[in-house]
């Protein structure tokens, strides 16, 4: 076998290869979605800390 067959995968190369792909992307974005939105959150709670201490 080789290279050449390896990622043709006998004809459903286009198939496992998209479905492998994403996946990944599926995985990434669960991993970066949150952590942008975290620090959203915690830019958002930071900016009403600040202005709650203004109103003091």
């Amino acid at each position: 076998m080789n290279w050449t067959e390896f990622f043709a995968m006998g004809g459903y190369g286009l198939y496992v290869w998209s479905s492998y792909g994403l996946a990944a992307l599926i995985l990434i974005l669960n991993l970066y979605l949150p952590l942008r939105r975290r620090q959203a959150v915690r830019r958002q709670l930071r900016e009403f800390m600040r202005l709650k201490e203004q109103t003091r």
